[in-house]
């Protein structure tokens, strides 16, 4: 079993220590925003350990909608890249853990329509594509077919 690298950065280490250590009861909204969020856990694709990052809830039917936003910084974050080369992951929505596969999304259509439904669930969004010359990515986790 690869080992796990917990984040580097103390609030999102802190997030993901509460979140998980409490089953999913505690944790579940972000840095005491009340926005919610849910932890992906994911295999990173240069040291192939377990890796654990917060991101937004956005649930579009039983779908989520991952958003590689990094407050608007001119770089993606590094769980893109370990996205895009290990798409499966697990995702904790609370007390649920979920066993899905991602997929980033190029279809025009199909990433508005996503990247609407994400800006809803958290309208910062749309301030942090103002702020960055890179396309923001998305993804989108469904569940694995039985």
């Amino acid at each position: 079993m690869a080992n796990y690298i917990p984040p580097t950065l103390d609030w999102v280490r802190e997030q993901v220590e509460l979140y998980e250590g409490s089953g999913g009861l505690e944790g579940s909204t972000l840095l005491d925003t009340g926005m919610p969020c849910i932890i992906v856990t994911h295999t990173g694709n240069k040291t192939g350990a377990i890796r654990k990052i917060p991101l937004m809830r956005v649930k579009v039917a039983n779908a989520y909608v991952l958003v590689g936003s990094m407050g608007g910084q001119p770089k993606n974050p590094v769980w893109v890249y370990n996205l895009r080369a290990n798409p499966d992951v697990s995702i904790r929505d609370k007390t649920e853990v979920i066993s899905m596969r991602v997929r980033e999304v190029s279809d025009p259509q199909e990433r508005e329509t996503l990247w609407e439904a994400s800006a809803a669930a958290f309208p910062p969004y749309n301030d942090y594509q103002a702020k960055t010359d890179r396309v923001i990515p998305v993804f989108v986790a469904e569940p694995l077919e039985p």
